[in-house]
Order: structure tokens, then C-alpha cells, then sequence
């Protein structure tokens, strides 16, 4: 899986923009912050809410962070506009918080991604807001859905 989603190259297309932003949600649903960092150039720059880094691994570190936090999450993301070597998502997820973990919550937001002519992503800058959800309004239960 992973190969697929450096070896989906600018310029895009909607077919590989498409095929990338799958990649990408399959990819963060692993929660498995080595194997996200390796699609991102090894100087990445991110933006994320207010935080500003850059590296493989400040990444790596911002979501091991992220993932001891959010509980069960399930992430959702979508196509939103695409040129060249650029890409744009809007994204769902929902996640229980670690220190509340009876507590559901549903976060909204978009990103915009820039990559290199290799196919990693070299810029990602994210938007986002949070909200409590009762447990019987989640969307997100399983992978399944997101196949």
C-alpha cells in the first residue's frame, strides 16, 4: 500500500488526485506514525491547527502525540480541488479523548498539500475545529466503511 502513494506522481489528474487522497486516508488510519512520515519529503513543512514544523521526525513525534491522545480514531478524507502538484481535502474524523475516553468527539477541516516531482508531500497546511458528539452519532465505526 505504501508504495502506492509515493508512486502516484504529479501532475495530477482527478484520477491520481483521487487515488492519492485514498491513499492518504488508508495510510492515517494505521495510525502508524513511521509509516504516514515516509510519504513527506524528509523537510516536510506543517502547519497543523497552530503548530509549525518540519522533518520526518517532527512528524513522526506530532503523531505518536496526536494518536496517544485521540482514542478509536477514524478518519474520512475527500477531494476538494487539485492542479498540477497541488491538492486540496476536506476531512472528517472522529476520535475518543484519552482523558475522557466516554467522551466522542467529531473533528472538521481541510488541508492543502504540495508536493515534489517524487510524489511526497512537502507542504501540508491544516485547518481544523473540534466538537462533542453523543456516541450514538458517529458516523465512523469501523474501516470498513472507508474501502
Amino acid at each position: 500500500m505504501w508504495g502506492t502513494i509515493s508512486a502516484i506522481k504529479p501532475p495530477f489528474s482527478e484520477e491520481t488526485a483521487r487515488a492519492k487522497v485514498k491513499a492518504a486516508q488508508d495510510a492515517w488510519n494505521t495510525k502508524n506514525p513511521e509509516r504516514v512520515a515516509q510519504a513527506y519529503t524528509s523537510n516536510s513543512q506543517w502547519r497543523n491547527r497552530a503548530e509549525f514544523f518540519s522533518g520526518r521526525e517532527a512528524i513522526i513525534e506530532f503523531l505518536r502525540r496526536k494518536w496517544s491522545k485521540e482514542l478509536d480514531y477514524r478518519l474520512m478524507k475527500e477531494l476538494w480541488c487539485y492542479t498540477g502538484n497541488r491538492i486540496s481535502v476536506r476531512f472528517e474524523y472522529e476520535w475518543r479523548e484519552a482523558d475522557n475516553p466516554t467522551q466522542w468527539m467529531r473533528t472538521h477541516g481541510n488541508e492543502h498539500w504540495e508536493f515534489d516531482y517524487d510524489g511526497l508531500m512537502s507542504r501540508r497546511d491544516m485547518s481544523a475545529n473540534d466538537y462533542p458528539i453523543e456516541e450514538s452519532e458517529r458516523r465512523y465505526r469501523s474501516y470498513r466503511w472507508m474501502c
